[in-house]
């Protein structure tokens, strides 16, 4: 609880996935994905009550080996590789009404902190805004980057064209998948964690890898490394 907010996290991992084969309980840097999100999501001090959301026995039995709650299984028609995320979520306040704001935790961000999800909770509270996500200054600039048309020519991405010199780009984030924030009744209204008055939280690369690929995974495991060695 923070100023007097009650606050859901809720962490979703179906059962399938098209990328990577069983991802969410995957093992990395010794434990299955979906334990890192669990783990750093009891640590939260603001954070009521943490819970799976999965259609999965298997996980859910996993989850709760290290400490999850599963109080209801996700039906099968919200675990389709197109069902959109926050009805996962709006489900999840369904069946868990009495709070006041819903904190998303993605399992593919293994590297989030307990940090990370307490400071965003207070900053989107603080500012009494709507909802807040998690965001990382961007590695590559939009201002350098081109299509390429029929005739192999290239189109600046960007109506104003190139900006070469890097003192002279504005720097831009982008959404790194790890934290989405928002009051319940708000988002139960709009079903979308997002829009013109969203505010941001900024998150360091280090913390802000998004599991997707094979790569993303020996990444994040020399970043495990580094941190027990640190």
């Amino acid at each position: 609880m923070y100023n007097n907010k009650k606050i859901l996290s809720i962490i979703p991992a179906r059962g399938g996935s098209k990328g990577i084969f069983r991802k969410n309980i995957k093992s990395i840097a010794g434990k299955p994905l979906i334990a890192w999100s669990i783990i750093e999501g009891n640590k939260s001090q603001y954070t009521d009550k943490v819970v799976i959301s999965s259609d999965d026995d298997e996980i859910i039995q996993i989850a709760e080996n290290y400490g999850g709650e599963a109080p209801f299984i996700r039906p099968k028609e919200l675990a389709q590789d197109d069902t959109p995320g926050v009805l996962t979520v709006i489900h999840a306040i369904k069946e868990l009404p009495d709070f006041d704001y819903v904190v998303l935790l993605q399992p593919t961000s293994p590297l989030r902190n307990y940090s990370d999800i307490d400071q965003s909770i207070k900053f989107c509270i603080d500012n009494k805004a709507n909802s807040c996500v998690s965001v990382v200054e961007a590695s590559k600039s939009p201002f350098l980057m081109l299509t390429i048309n029929n005739e192999n020519r290239m189109i600046p991405l960007l109506k104003n064209g190139f900006i070469l010199r890097r003192q002279e780009q504005s720097k831009v984030y982008m959404l790194n998948g790890a934290i989405f924030i928002a009051k319940t009744k708000w988002l139960m209204k709009t079903k979308n964690f997002i829009d013109k008055n969203t505010i941001a939280y900024i998150m360091p690369q280090e913390r802000s890898i998004d599991i997707d690929s094979e790569f993303d995974i020996k990444l994040c495991e020399l970043l495990f490394k580094e941190n027990v060695n640190g």
